[in-house]
């Protein structure tokens, strides 16, 4: 009984802070707040393979996070979290063995808070360093091309456009001529509108896809390190502050944006 209790007492802690983190979005952007937006999507840059509720608790918490870890781990890679520094308290699963005696998976019964640190809180061994591009997305474009290719989409360039690109379910078309860093930006873009968006049987409104694309193309584009504000801010001017909007989009956004970057 008082381990059950216990249990339960995780699982509101854990319940508490996803819903303060939720207020706290929806009431940054009914007040036109949008750098906490920014930093909303850039945390889905930094951490894409979390899940959409700790990308919301790491970006609320502690906005400039890059890399996090726990307490003990940091140890493991020879750094040490600096005395006096407040712990990123994200939710973790609570699991245990299944019942079928054969089988070695493990069943989620519940959620805890456990305390993370950014490597910002730590000191101590360098971590080996990941080469990020700055601007030039050349090593990442041959994998995007792939990945559209992998998704059975034609990929064809074009003069005789009037738009940056299109998505035409099964096709891309990009404007011939532009900059590496724009043409990549497009192509994520329209990839984002042939995998969320074509063939889904979903009444979305032309700005919700139009939302949904642009900023599945700024995590993207932040993730590899393109500059990336202008487009942020055009997708800022569409967006209007519409909360609604945005929450609905919010987790489609992330595992999109989560499933490209996973490939290049």
């Amino acid at each position: 009984m008082r381990k059950k209790k216990y249990m339960k007492l995780k699982e509101n802690k854990a319940k508490s802070l996803v819903d303060n983190a939720i207020h706290d979005l929806i009431d940054a952007i009914e007040n036109g707040h949008s750098v906490v937006l920014k930093q909303y999507f850039k945390a889905m840059g930094n951490f894409h393979s979390y899940s959409f509720t700790n990308i919301m608790l790491i970006a609320r918490q502690f906005h400039t996070a890059t890399k996090i870890a726990g307490f003990h781990t940091w140890r493991k890679l020879e750094r040490h979290v600096l005395k006096g520094e407040k712990a990123i308290k994200i939710i973790a699963p609570l699991v245990r063995k299944n019942d079928n005696s054969v089988s070695t998976d493990k069943d989620i019964f519940g959620f805890r808070v456990v305390n993370v640190f950014d490597i910002s809180q730590t000191d101590g061994k360098e971590l080996p360093e990941i080469s990020k591009v700055k601007g030039d997305p050349t090593e990442y474009s041959n994998k995007l091309n792939q990945l559209i290719s992998e998704n059975k989409i034609e990929l064809e360039y074009s003069d005789n456009i009037a738009a940056y690109g299109c998505s035409t379910g099964g096709k891309i078309t990009i404007k011939s001529g532009l900059s590496p860093a724009e043409d990549f930006s497009v192509r994520v873009h329209e990839l984002a509108h042939e995998l969320l968006h074509q063939n889904k049987g979903e009444n979305l409104s032309k700005q919700q896809k139009e939302t949904e694309a642009e900023a599945v193309a700024f995590v993207v584009c932040y993730a590899i390190g393109l500059d990336t504000n202008s487009a942020f801010q055009d997708y800022i001017q569409m967006y209007k502050g519409d909360k609604e909007l945005l929450l609905k989009s919010f987790e489609r956004i992330q595992k999109t944006a989560g499933k490209i970057l996973l490939k290049i």
